[in-house]
């Protein structure tokens, strides 16, 4: 049994990359992500790791791509106009085939936009910002204590499928606290014998993303993506909440379906059938999960802090089925009374 603690989304997230066993991390300040920085500037000496603040999010990154080349368990934070910087390296490691773990405390945005909580940058990750044919495996945690959790996971994942994973926090979790049980550090040795590091009398290995004749790319891509269909096939992660019998159903992610969920039980007191749908995994997207959730419902409500990027999704997963509305807010969590009303509002129209 682990340690039982108060602490801060920021350093929650750091302390379950030392738990996880990452040793090195590489990143540039920015609100409102920062204490993840100082937190692991803090801790990693105090485990033998590595901290090192670069010059920017495009050096952060490159310093991420050269550390994974070499075996190392690493990651960087920042946010998102940051995150929009690393789009670049983020694709070499996805093509290098590389274990990474990127957090992305998203603010309001576009542009500098502000500190405000946001889920802005779901189609930068969930559809890949940078260039070229790839995907990454995003991770949408709801709590602080799956902060720390999904952290391990993030881990524990690029490491399994040689990917970089993304894991979504905002600018309300990261700032918010919560008591978290914390788990044993992970000391488990892992051999990485595809890194350059040219140890234990083999010879060293050459990392490149560099494909010129036409058939070599051709294959490369088509091996990134069998191992993509893998992940697709064995990583989908979803909860769900009174789906059963749900006439409504409320799919949302993150910060905002701990409120979502309050709304679904204000519905349930006042006799709206309502329920709630939680992509963990916003990709792989639970599509599935999704569709059969939805077998009985008339309507589904998209929540987000965003103006619907997630909405597209979820129509697909029920092939267009059903009318799929939108609540939002931008810069706002939306309160549960505010969503319930929209659910209210809806079922009198609806059902």
């Amino acid at each position: 049994m682990g340690e039982l603690l108060l602490m801060k989304g920021n350093e929650a997230v750091g302390e379950g990359a030392i738990i996880a066993n990452c040793r090195y991390f590489f990143g540039y300040p920015i609100t409102p992500q920062t204490e993840i920085l100082e937190y692991l500037a803090r801790r990693l000496p105090e485990v033998g790791g590595a901290y090192v603040q670069a010059e920017s999010e495009i050096s952060a990154i490159n310093m991420v791509f050269g550390a994974a080349a070499a075996g190392a368990r690493v990651m960087t934070a920042s946010s998102s106009p940051g995150i929009s910087l690393m789009q670049e390296g983020i694709s070499y490691i996805a093509s290098a085939e590389l274990p990474a773990v990127i957090v992305n405390v998203m603010r309001g945005s576009p542009g500098l936009g502000g500190i405000h909580p946001s889920q802005a940058d779901y189609n930068q990750s969930v559809k890949c910002g940078g260039h070229g044919d790839y995907k990454l495996i995003v991770l949408a945690p709801a709590s602080v204590q799956e902060l720390i959790d999904f952290t391990i996971l993030a881990f524990e994942l690029a490491e399994q499928y040689r990917t970089p994973v993304v894991l979504f926090s905002d600018g309300m979790m990261g700032q918010m606290m919560e008591p978290v049980l914390l788990p044993e550090i992970n000391t488990t040795p892992v051999d990485r014998p595809w890194a350059t590091t040219g140890m234990n009398g083999r010879s060293p290995n050459i990392i490149h993303t560099l494909y010129l004749p036409a058939d070599d790319l051709g294959n490369h891509v088509k091996q990134l993506f069998a191992k993509y269909d893998q992940i697709a096939a064995n990583e989908k992660r979803h909860t769900q909440f009174m789906v059963e019998d749900a006439e409504i159903i409320v799919v949302s992610y993150g910060i905002t379906s701990r409120v979502a969920k309050a709304a679904v039980e204000m519905a349930r007191e006042n006799g709206i059938k309502a329920g709630l749908f939680r992509p963990v995994t916003l990709w792989p997207f639970p599509d599935k999960a999704l569709k059969k959730a939805a077998e009985n419902a008339q309507l589904l409500i998209d929540v987000e802090i965003s103006m619907g990027q997630m909405r597209d999704d979820v129509r697909l997963a029920i092939n267009d089925r059903l009318p799929v509305d939108l609540y939002n807010r931008i810069g706002l969590v939306p309160t549960p009374e505010e969503i319930y009303e929209f659910i209210k509002s809806r079922a009198r129209e609806v059902l």
